[in-house]
């Protein structure tokens, strides 16, 4: 309880750091969602590293999404994932009916346009720790209802090349 308070705090304190970096001039407009989706991958590689070292090597790439659900997010947020999709098209998505960054924040629809700010560094963790997997990935995250969030995981091919990916969405 105390460490996901401890989390929680100091997630909002980097949001609130880099957003206040924005707007005094330090920093680029428009670089602050991709700045914490950045250090989220960072995280996500080095955590991934640690929750894997005893782990045998992983079969395929629904395996790899599995432990994503269960372990992985079992370790960062304190649940597993509520459902795990796939469109069979490729893209793998990802339901959080309680999405832990997002329930301090009020549920009314005013809120939705804060969202992306509260999952970008999420978006990194995941992206970060299935690129240490092996798996190159687009992730993107949705919210249409507070605190509900969909997050959306698009495997590149080996040809094709990895930049810093974000979108979101709020639907009003």
């Amino acid at each position: 309880m105390a460490d996901e308070a401890s989390f929680q705090f100091l997630h909002n304190e980097v949001i609130q750091y880099i957003y206040k970096s924005a707007d005094s001039g330090d920093t680029e407009h428009g670089g602050d969602i991709s700045t914490l989706e950045n250090m989220g991958c960072r995280v996500g590689q080095g955590l991934v590293e640690r929750l894997t070292k005893d782990t045998a090597r992983f079969k395929d790439e629904l395996d790899i999404m599995k432990f994503v659900c269960k372990d992985f997010w079992t370790c960062v947020f304190k649940k597993q994932i509520d459902n795990l999709r796939t469109n069979h098209q490729g893209i793998y998505v990802l339901q959080d009916n309680k999405f832990r960054l997002l329930s301090q924040l009020s549920a009314g629809k005013q809120y939705l346009e804060h969202a992306p700010k509260y999952l970008a560094f999420s978006c990194g963790l995941v992206r970060g720790a299935l690129s240490n997997l092996g798996v190159k990935s687009i992730v993107t995250a949705e919210v249409s209802v507070m605190p509900a969030c969909k997050t959306h995981i698009t495997p590149l091919s080996s040809n094709q090349r990895q930049d810093t990916f974000y979108s979101f969405q709020y639907l009003s």
